[in-house]
């Protein structure tokens, strides 16, 4: 059976370079998102790789299930399974309704640990990889955006266990970006002024960072200096010192 490179949350962001990224590297795709027009665009964009595109929500129940049925519609099977589909939400824990914060974890986390499970035999058959994309903000409690960032955490410590659990079987490598170029921040609510300041990644750099670790079998892949930097210091720095400052950027008001 032919392999495909599976990338979730390939709609935007960091998902569609990486689906550019895989593609410019000779592999088949999956696609998946929310966003009919901008999958199909990216698929047609795409030809050379012959990506499937599966339009899906993945947190509705069953949706998981239903895109590993497409693989075996297609006759393929996943030698490569890229979890990067998630989202994050700014503000005060209580302040924030409580069903979006549900739906964001279940993204973030019930998804990605569904399909790794669902796919893991695949993966295993192919000695294949997995690239679970989490952010440098698993190595911080988030005030602000207290939620999300335990949700990257999570994403982390699942993911450096799985790469110790099947190191003989699949590659598992798990990508931590630092503040990137995408229209997550606007979702998420955050002010634009102090997101600049920070002066961001483009999607492009993170998703070429994560393509070279990935393949070179690292465990963790943290693009830029600066964030490698901050991810370092974490466990030297007391996290009180670094929480007011997050609290401020990701409570701000946005002007």
């Amino acid at each position: 059976m032919n392999h495909v490179t599976v990338i979730t949350g390939a709609s935007s962001g960091i998902g569609t370079e990486l689906a550019r990224v895989f593609a410019r590297n000779n592999h088949r795709l999956l696609l998946t998102g929310r966003n009919t027009v901008a999958l199909e665009a990216l698929a047609n964009e795409l030809t050379g790789a012959k990506p499937i595109v599966l339009v899906a929500d993945l947190t509705e129940p069953g949706a998981a299930q239903r895109l590993v049925d497409t693989l075996r519609q297609n006759d393929v099977s996943a030698g490569i399974l890229v979890n990067n589909a998630g989202y994050g939400l700014a503000g005060r824990f209580a302040d924030l309704e409580g069903a979006s914060q549900l739906n964001m974890l279940d993204l973030n986390m019930r998804v990605l640990t569904e399909l790794t499970y669902l796919l893991l035999p695949d993966l295993v058959a192919a000695k294949g990889r997995l690239l679970n994309v989490a952010s440098t903000a698993a190595y911080f409690p988030g005030p602000g955006m207290a939620a999300y960032y335990a949700s990257k955490a999570y994403v982390l410590s699942l993911s450096e266990a799985l790469h110790q659990e099947l190191k003989q079987q699949v590659g598992v490598t798990v990508l931590c970006p630092g503040t990137t170029a995408t229209v997550f921040f606007d979702r998420a609510g955050i002010n634009p002024k102090l997101i600049k300041a920070l002066r961001p990644m483009s999607p492009l750099q993170v998703a070429e960072a994560g393509y070279r670790g990935l393949m070179a079998g690292r465990r963790v892949v943290v693009p830029g200096w600066h964030n490698r930097l901050l991810a370092g210091v974490s466990g030297v720095i007391p996290h009180f010192l670094f929480m007011s400052f997050l609290q401020h950027l990701q409570t701000g008001r946005r002007k």
